[in-house]
């Protein structure tokens, strides 16, 4: 996340989080709310409240229509429009990652889609994904992975908007597995 702006991490945060209310009237405003987001987000330093840029970012999220921000009640409710979601879960996949364990498990992730001809550019934003998060693909859509990744392949679905056309399979032996191994180097 280092030199990602904080647009982004804000989008990102929004995102993970769904919306936050925050007591306008606290004099502590931007100190709770970038608190919040960067403990969602994960980050070990705050993003400053005294940074202009923090202020201006809800501004520029509000004005491009990302953000729906209200008040009511002397709290605000910041929440991410459709057109926000969809922007900050582009900044999500771009970012996806897999975290490989230190020591392999023996079991191997199958992932297996059958997305229409129609949706073409879902399937192909797709392959090309799992190939960019270093999936093995053993046909044109059968793919394979040794490391958890159910969290991964779930936000790949629900950002492709795909409920029934991927499924996951775990096994723990694929028939002359070799080829796995060396392309893996486990």
């Amino acid at each position: 996340m280092k030199g990602e702006s904080i647009t982004k991490k804000v989008l990102k945060g929004l995102l993970l989080v769904g919306a936050i209310y925050v007591a306008a009237s606290s004099p502590y405003f931007a100190f709770y709310l970038s608190r919040n987001l960067r403990k969602v987000l994960g980050e070990k330093k705050p993003i400053k409240k005294k940074d202009p840029r923090f202020k201006n970012a809800f501004y520029y999220l509000k004005n491009r229509g990302y953000l729906d921000i209200r008040k009511k009640n002397h709290q605000i409710y910041i929440a991410l429009t459709k057109q926000g979601r969809k922007r900050a879960g582009k900044y999500l996949i771009d970012d996806l990652n897999i975290k490989k364990p230190r020591k392999w498990d023996k079991k191997y992730r199958i992932v297996f889609f059958d997305i229409p001809n129609i949706t073409r550019i879902k399937r192909d934003a797709l392959r090309g994904k799992l190939k960019e998060l270093g999936f093995f693909r053993l046909q044109q859509s059968v793919w394979v992975y040794p490391y958890e990744c159910r969290k991964e392949i779930d936000l790949l679905r629900e950002f492709f908007g795909l409920k029934k056309e991927e499924l996951i399979l775990i096994t723990g032996e694929i028939e002359n597995d070799r080829f796995l191994r060396r392309y893996f180097k486990i």
